[in-house]
């Protein structure tokens, strides 16, 4: 496959996390978990709060995927990626990639919070 060719800049995608958004998502995916729905399960958990899906998390990275790169390129794309902190209702979180200069045609993304901490970090590569 031809390397896709990479964007002059590149487009972050962003999600305000909500109750409402953690619920909806719930219910798309028929993931009904009290760590995520149930504030006084949560509570007693080492999170000590509601954390939104992990895999939301992931969808938004996804958008920001799909805002840089043909859909073409991105049926072969392989990503690899690592839940590094949770997301909180009230987290504003950014999904975004950048070149990796260590690894020639390899990108990095990754999903920050509002305070810039990684929530998601990995490499994607097209094969």
């Amino acid at each position: 496959m031809t390397e896709p060719t990479p964007p002059t800049s590149f487009k972050t995608a962003t999600l305000l996390i909500t109750e409402q958004a953690i619920r909806t998502y719930a219910e798309l995916t028929n993931d009904f978990n009290p760590l995520h729905l149930d504030s006084d399960f949560a509570a007693q958990t080492p999170m000590g709060r509601v954390i939104a899906h992990g895999t939301l998390s992931l969808c938004l990275l996804w958008q920001a995927v799909y805002r840089n790169f043909r859909a073409a390129d991105i049926a072969s794309l392989e990503l690899d990626v690592r839940f590094i902190k949770p997301v909180f209702i009230g987290d504003s979180i950014t999904a975004g990639i950048t070149p990796n200069a260590d690894t020639p045609g390899g990108w990095r993304v990754w999903v920050r919070n509002q305070d810039g901490q990684d929530c998601v970090a990995g490499e994607m590569r097209f094969c």
